[in-house]
């Protein structure tokens, strides 16, 4: 009996596909996470500030992989897996609520709370795999997050330029041990079928988070819509926001989501690390149009600044720029619609920002929006395209049966005529 409560804690092939409640509720805490960054880079837009909300969303975006994996890998359903879950999440929360001074004077609650996310996860489940095969994969994934919790940690009891340096160093050795398949000296690496994900899963998980990610747009303006005067201009700003939410939703399933998670199939067991790269590209830019959207609706028009414009592009820049790795690095494919527009961006970037967040924000959706309408229009003509072909090997396997059948019914007829003609000879 002790034998057979490790496989238990494997999610099989034939287990349900779909997320469990469970990890939606896990997502719901993610969106605090997401709140505090934008919220971070609201106050101060200064290149600083901007690198070091980058190395705490990579982590706090790790800690969301990581646990999508975790629920890919095991069970969600067995009592170990649900309490795995709940803990990570409640670390979650206190790692989003450090963000605002994670640089300050919380840098040791946000850099604990990460470290005991992973080697907890490691204590965790090491007793309740013991005797199986995939408890090395335990092992060595504990060890690479062994290494990075030194740089966390020591960061944590530095300040300013070290603990930024150093703590990018542990977001590096994450980031790279996953793409490298954790491998340990003396103990080797994990080989590709205990590295191997449920491609469907997986990415329904990554759609569901990006919703998410939309999702917490959606809250910040709706926010600073309501804090303020509810003007006619503040309305456009709000709407603008909106359609921009909107186009991105649009744009993230419109030219090759749906086909996710075969790719990450066909690209085992690399499909899995490069997706998450490239969605934390995206998200970003989904942290960074919240800001944008802040700002547009409590500075439509008079006073601008560089940072505001530079926060509203760069959203909608960011997720192209991820959308155009996703599809090289999962189809091999160059998306020129993508990369026209996140062009024209950059190009434009010099004069939009000496113009106010209104105007910045009405050419950043028409820029997305022509991208959006060359993906759908070239998708629906290469539907028509196939149903034609599809209707033309109709047509031409149906041809020969039908002159088949007119030629069997000439001949009974022929057949017929000439029965009637011997039975006239015979009376």
């Amino acid at each position: 009996m002790a034998g057979q409560r490790p496989a238990r804690l494997l999610r099989q092939r034939e287990h349900s596909r779909q997320a469990s409640f469970l990890e939606l509720f896990f997502d719901l805490a993610f969106i605090v996470t997401l709140m505090t960054m934008s919220a971070r880079l609201v106050r101060n837009l200064d290149w600083l500030n901007v690198g070091e909300t980058a190395i705490l969303f990579a982590a706090a975006w790790w800690v969301w992989v990581a646990t999508a994996w975790s629920t890919d890998w095991y069970n969600p359903n067995e009592p170990i897996i649900r309490t795995l879950v709940l803990g990570v999440m409640f670390l979650g929360l206190l790692m989003a609520a450090a963000v605002p001074r994670a640089f300050g004077e919380h840098g040791l609650v946000f850099a604990g709370a990460y470290a005991a996310i992973h080697l907890g996860r490691a204590a965790l489940l090491m007793p309740a795999l013991r005797g199986h095969p995939v408890q090395r994969r335990t092992l060595l994934v504990a060890i690479w997050f062994g290494l990075s919790t030194i740089p966390w940690i020591v960061g944590a009891l530095m300040s300013g330029t070290a603990r930024l340096a150093l703590w990018a160093l542990a977001v590096v050795l994450d980031y790279a041990s996953a793409a490298l398949g954790w491998p340990v000296p003396r103990l080797g690496r994990l080989p590709s079928a205990q590295l191997r994900v449920i491609g469907e899963h997986l990415s329904g998980r990554y759609q569901q988070v990006f919703i998410v990610a939309l999702g917490e747009i959606f809250l910040v303006m709706g926010m600073a819509y309501s804090r303020d005067r509810l003007d006619p201009v503040e309305t456009v700003m709000f709407a603008v926001t909106f359609v921009n939410a909107g186009l991105l939703l649009w744009m993230y399933f419109v030219p090759a989501s749906s086909r996710l998670g075969g790719a990450i199939e066909e690209n085992q067991p690399r499909g899995a690390v490069l997706a998450a790269y490239c969605h934390a590209i995206m998200i970003a830019g989904t942290v960074l149009t919240a800001v944008g959207a802040e700002v547009m609706i409590t500075h439509p028009l008079g006073e601008t600044r560089a940072a505001w414009s530079a926060a509203i592009i760069g959203g909608t820049g960011l997720f192209l720029t991820g959308r155009i790795l996703m599809s090289l690095l999962l189809w091999a494919r160059y998306t020129w619609r993508s990369i026209t527009g996140l062009l024209v961006l950059l190009a434009s970037s010099p004069g939009l920002i000496r113009l106010p967040p209104l105007v910045v924000g009405i050419v950043t959706n028409v820029v997305l929006l022509a991208v959006v309408l060359a993906y759908t229009f070239r998708a629906e003509a290469r539907q028509a395209r196939a149903e034609q072909r599809r209707a033309a090997e109709r047509r031409a396997t149906e041809r020969p049966v039908e002159e088949r059948q007119v030629t069997e019914r000439w001949a009974e007829e022929h057949r017929e005529e000439r029965r009637a003609e011997e039975r006239r000879h015979t009376t």
